[in-house]
């Protein structure tokens, strides 16, 4: 192999090699955050199983269908929230990779949205289940036919759970696509702005399918994902220059 060839190869191996430290480093703060997790995983279950247990009528509990359910069930549970609170550093380490190959004005883009995202979707996440779950759960039970025992299986149970999560965390992103959309040049605050009718009938749609059949925590994810968009046109104004607004009707109308 000539020497030019061999410079021209060196860049990506050291691309690779830096590539594998970030994803190492990454994979190792997940562990460190999954050790103590792990150790007091019964005790999480618990705390994520409070918001059915209360409602459920007297003398009843959660089920195992499955005889290794008590085991791995809370350390699932365990894995998935210590992927969760290492998120940050997960997303620093992805960061920290991308970084030297973007431009300065890229930069002061990228760390308020990957600060607001990760807030954004803890913000999802705890209404979830400080609001949205307890209102679920009552109105279920509630319709329960009678002579019906409910008695839900624990991993059943944490699949609906984390499902419910994972739609109001990424629903609650809303204003970061609206940034990266106008920073990408796609749309205008302004066309977003026009938009506002269809947008707020399509929350209710969006809302109908993702969530329960009550009509309570369909609203509960409606109203908030209508208020984030008009927080993401607000955003998108601040953050993103006017000369690149200006580029999307040249593009649309050649």
């Amino acid at each position: 192999m000539s020497e030019s060839d061999g410079g021209r190869e060196q860049p990506l191996v050291e691309h690779l090699l830096e590539l594998r430290s970030r994803l190492l480093r990454a994979i190792a703060g997940w562990f460190v955050v999954l050790i103590p997790l792990a150790i007091y995983s019964q005790e999480l279950y618990a705390f994520l199983s409070a918001p059915l247990v209360r409602f459920m009528p007297h003398g009843t509990s959660m089920i195992a269908t499955e005889i290794a359910s008590p085991f791995l069930t809370p350390l699932k549970l365990s894995a998935v929230v210590a992927f969760a609170a290492a998120m940050p550093w997960i997303l620093y380490q992805i960061w920290a990779f991308v970084a030297p190959g973007l431009y300065r004005h890229e930069r002061r883009l990228v760390v308020p949205l990957l600060f607001s995202s990760t807030a954004l979707f803890y913000l999802g996440v705890a209404m979830a289940y400080f609001l949205v779950l307890p209102t679920v759960f009552h109105f279920l039970i509630r319709v329960a036919p009678e002579g019906v025992a409910v008695m839900t299986d624990i991993n059943h149970y944490l699949d609906f759970v984390l499902s419910v999560f994972l739609a109001f965390g990424i629903v609650f992103e809303t204003p970061v696509a609206i940034v990266l959309l106008v920073w990408t040049g796609f749309v205008t605050p302004a066309t977003l702005a026009k938009r506002r009718d269809y947008v707020l009938v399509g929350c209710f749609v969006v809302a109908a399918v993702l969530t329960p059949p009550d009509i309570g925590s369909q609203i509960m994810l409606a109203i908030p994902t209508y208020l984030l968009y008009e927080l993401g046109i607000l955003a998108a104004k601040f953050f993103v220059p006017a000369s690149r607004h200006a580029q999307v009707p040249a593009r649309t109308n050649p």
